[in-house]
């Protein structure tokens, strides 16, 4: 392996911001059990996964969907799902995760028809075809791997930069380094990745309704309704029920539909709430609807009511799974025909 492929592997959780992800060798309990499982049938604990870390059941979480979507050998093959996560990722405009999965997307073989438009036509006819057919299965696990990436996607705009290669590579070399850690990310030889294997790390849980199509695949209902659940319970202990309200209002109100470029909009639904409540209620509606509009000074009024890692893992992945559940229930996979609408760049 390369010594740059080397730095970029063994560097990699350095890039999270904002928390500080718990390191391999200081993993314990149901961290270390996702830790080491990631190791196996991921080949990496990609910094994507780690960020969650601070809060283990949200980790788990996570784990979770990414395995039983994305990774887990099912009717759907990886180079489909990959196709998925990538084009989820560009309509999200989340750089870091269209070059990780754009990278392995071309370490693989591709599709017979070659076509992400009729990957998407096949996902959404499969969607309403009965559970026991090839084709709902198929859809559910593409569907899934949708909703995945839309939950990640704004995870990794708040906790990581827009590349996972390093800023001083150049621009030639940062193709090939790319495809060498695509090539990294594989299970460990003779290692299947079975679906639904890892559904024993979180409690057994109800599908929420919006989901409905993903009963045609257990595995990928499993992970999904039990991710939900975790990741609610989470919120229930401590995000207050005006903030949690607030947000599903504005995501139903939406209904996919991007704020404006300005942050008026934030002032508008923020009114009325709780002096205490503000900083919560914001970042919460920045994550699930605008993550791009997230500044320092944001994380860091939420962080003089709420100091702890934790506490802003465990917010930022509820508004994050919030947004992509309803994402799940209009059943989206961005349209190839149709190029993305620009989104402003960060702000500094």
């Amino acid at each position: 392996m390369r010594p740059l492929v080397r730095t970029v592997l063994r560097g990699s959780l350095r890039q999270i911001r904002h928390v500080r992800a718990v390191p391999h060798a200081g993993a314990r309990g149901l961290v270390a059990e996702v830790y080491d499982r990631a190791r196996r049938e991921f080949g990496i604990v990609a910094p994507p996964l780690a960020l969650h870390s601070p809060a283990p059941e949200t980790l788990a979480a996570c784990w979770l969907m990414l395995r039983e979507t994305l990774l887990a050998e099912g009717r759907a093959s990886r180079a489909a799902k990959e196709a998925v996560a990538t084009a989820v990722s560009r309509a999200n405009d989340c750089p870091y995760c269209v070059a990780v999965h754009q990278a392995k997307l071309d370490t693989l073989p591709a599709e017979e028809d070659d076509g992400l438009r009729a990957l998407v036509g096949r996902a959404r006819a499969g969607a309403s075809e009965p559970p026991g057919s090839p084709g709902a299965g198929e859809a559910a696990e593409l569907l899934g791997t949708a909703v995945t990436f839309h939950y990640l996607n704004r995870m990794v705009r708040l906790f990581l930069p827009d590349s996972p290669v390093p800023a001083a590579t150049p621009t030639a070399g940062r193709g090939p380094v790319m495809r060498s850690v695509a090539r990294a990310m594989r299970p460990d030889a003779g290692t299947a990745v079975t679906p639904g294997a890892a559904l024993d790390l979180l409690p057994a849980a109800p599908l929420p309704a919006e989901l409905g199509w993903a009963e045609a695949s257990p595995s990928v209902a499993g992970a999904l309704a039990r991710a939900v659940a975790a990741v609610d319970r989470a919120a229930e202990r401590w995000i207050p029920r005006p903030v949690r309200e607030s947000v599903r209002a504005e995501l139903a109100a939406r209904d996919g539909a991007a704020p404006g470029p300005g942050r008026a909009w934030l002032e508008e639904v923020g009114a009325g709430h709780a002096a205490g409540h503000l900083p919560a209620v914001r970042l919460a509606l920045l994550v699930a609807l605008a993550p791009y509009q997230i500044t320092d000074a944001d994380l860091d009024a939420f962080r003089a009511v709420h100091p702890g890692d934790r506490e802003l893992v465990e917010l930022a992945s509820w508004a994050a799974l919030t947004a992509a559940v309803r994402a799940g229930d209009r059943l989206t996979l961005p349209d190839p025909s149709r190029p993305a609408p620009p989104v402003p760049s960060r702000p500094h």
